[in-house]
């Protein structure tokens, strides 16, 4: 563990504060500095002044070990990498050069899409309020760290759109809010209303809200419509403030609901997550003749090519190409 302070803080609590500062979320916060703690421990650093000795090299050899011989996916890699990246450049004021490391070749993989059918089997098994999640899942094509943190004026009831703030990249986007969903959305908003109410009568109600929004909307932290729609059962102390608060429901409260719903159809053996119904909104839309940069648009997608995996897809089996059997 690295003891040598610079004003008086530790180089982790250094960095959580910045990242607060810069608005990042909780969960990213964490992740990047557990990143940092890895790195720490692999390098064998116990003083702050090591990190700023052979800086590249040290974060090639990490890097590359996680390639080498952890064998990290692509993906995994990059994240321990920005998060070095953040460290160095925001915390420690330091620009890496030239870092070579051995990056991972592991090949994207085919994401598993569901059919129509098969998406109708398993709303079918879900009930109220986790079928309301999920609908919205597929029916927008939002993340399920999306779906959990949206608020309630993120709704647009009149123009059926959802607007996603500050999804992944930090950027906004809207998307469509299925009609056949409105009722009950309406419905549950109401609930959650009268629930904010109780929770105002009781000396709480107060959300999180981002330090910049905090701080130039002193009251809004209690507003209903910064509320979460999707909002935990339970009052819990926030981790950042200190402050007794209903924050979101839980992104493994959900997976757990579509992993009981999709044992019950018995007749679905795919591996299915919230994730999946992201993959199905996308692949649907293109099944039906969606411009691909319109799907883009909807995913939140920075790079074409992330998008493009869902054309392979479509060009495989059945979709694309028919089998020579099927001729005879």
């Amino acid at each position: 563990m690295i003891t040598e302070k610079i004003n008086k803080k530790p180089i982790i609590a250094e960095m959580r504060e910045v990242m607060r500062r810069m608005n990042y979320a909780y969960k990213t916060e964490n992740t990047y500095c557990d990143w940092v703690k890895r790195f720490i421990k692999f390098s064998g650093m116990k003083d702050r002044s090591e990190l700023f000795e052979d800086s590249e090299s040290k974060v090639e050899t990490f890097l590359t070990d996680l390639t080498v011989r952890q064998n990290v996916a692509a993906s995994t890699q990059n994240q321990a990498f920005n998060a070095l990246v953040f460290l160095y450049k925001e915390v420690l004021k330091r620009v890496l050069e030239n870092v070579r490391a051995t990056r991972s070749r592991k090949t994207p993989r085919i994401p598993v899409v569901l059919s129509v059918n098969e998406v109708q089997k398993i709303l079918s098994k879900l009930q109220e309020k986790n079928a309301l999640m999920v609908q919205i899942l597929y029916g927008g094509g939002l993340r399920i760290s999306e779906l959990v943190r949206l608020r309630v004026q993120d709704i647009d009831f009149e123009y059926c759109q959802i607007t996603v703030r500050d999804g992944k990249g930090k950027k906004d986007r809207v998307t469509p809010l299925a009609k056949k969903i409105i009722p009950l959305l309406q419905t549950h908003i109401e609930q959650r209303r009268q629930g904010h109410q109780l929770d105002l009568a009781q000396g709480f109600g107060s959300v999180y809200l981002p330090n910049t929004l905090a701080k130039k909307y002193p009251n809004a932290d209690k507003e209903f419509g910064w509320q979460y729609v999707f909002a935990s059962r339970n009052i819990a102390t926030d981790p950042r403030s200190g402050v007794d608060r209903r924050h979101h429901i839980d992104q493994s409260a959900v997976n757990k609901a579509i992993k009981v719903a999709v044992k019950k159809c018995r007749s679905i053996d795919k591996k299915v997550s919230a994730h999946t119904f992201r993959h199905s909104f996308a692949t649907h839309l293109l099944q039906t003749g969606t411009d691909i940069r319109t799907i883009q648009a909807l995913l939140g997608h920075s790079d074409l090519q992330t998008t493009m995996i869902y054309t392979h897809v479509l060009k495989q089996g059945g979709q694309g190409v028919v089998s020579p059997l099927d001729r005879l």
